[in-house]
């Protein structure tokens, strides 16, 4: 079910854009429609019983992780880097990776353990296909259209001014780099679901105490 001003799919690719084939690959065990504990519609939560010597995500995220199992904002950008999954493109800034870990920061430790970084790698992998498709000629940029159109196929309604003003956010001299189409897809999700959080009747309506909006917001 879709609410208004949000889709049903929260940023997980519910839809394909027009003539867009999507090679997203096999499905990650563990995923799906369900909803499992600490999770939400699209985005369930990691469990406890992967195998940590035949992932190989395990290897990047120990290699960098501090004694209590968690990386920080430096700390997970370094084994980003170290992973290759920016591909051709500029390695993630560390203001993106600080948005990252605050999307699944659940316990609010300003530190993410390795279920959300199985999650985090997940939608980054998604969100990679869906730029590589959209950025045909490898030039590492899409357009603003080219934007909108990626947020629509996420699941999104969004009005012309929301879209206007989201292109104006991340975009440079009229282009959009990977990089901060990564940081808009981020935290489109996050604060999505910190509003769905709050939108009880599902009808996209909340009423925001102060404090509650600075600390939901600022955090992102």
């Amino acid at each position: 079910m879709a609410y208004p001003g949000y889709g049903g799919g929260f940023g997980n690719f519910i839809g394909q854009m027009p003539g867009m084939q999507m090679q997203m690959g096999p499905p990650v065990p563990g995923t799906g429609p369900q909803v499992l504990p600490g999770g939400y519609p699209g985005h369930p939560a990691y469990l406890n019983n992967y195998s940590s010597a035949e992932d190989p995500m395990w290897t990047y995220f120990t290699a960098v992780a501090g004694q209590d199992g968690e990386v920080d904002a430096e700390e997970l950008q370094k084994c980003l880097t170290q992973s290759g999954i920016s591909g051709t493109y500029s390695p993630f800034s560390l203001e993106t990776c600080r948005i990252m870990i605050a999307m699944l920061d659940r316990d609010y430790t300003g530190k993410m353990g390795f279920n959300e970084f199985k999650e985090l790698w997940t939608a980054l992998n998604a969100w990679k296909q869906n730029f590589i498709t959209i950025d045909q000629n490898r030039s590492g940029t899409v357009e603003h259209h080219e934007l909108n159109q990626a947020i629509a196929a996420m699941g999104y309604r969004l009005s012309p001014q929301t879209l206007s003003a989201i292109v104006k956010r991340y975009s440079k001299h009229g282009r959009i780099f990977f990089d901060d189409y990564v940081a808009c897809c981020v935290k489109l999700r996050a604060l999505t679901d910190f509003f769905r959080r709050r939108d009880h009747l599902q009808q996209g309506v909340v009423n925001f105490i102060y404090e509650d909006f600075l600390q939901g917001t600022m955090a992102i």
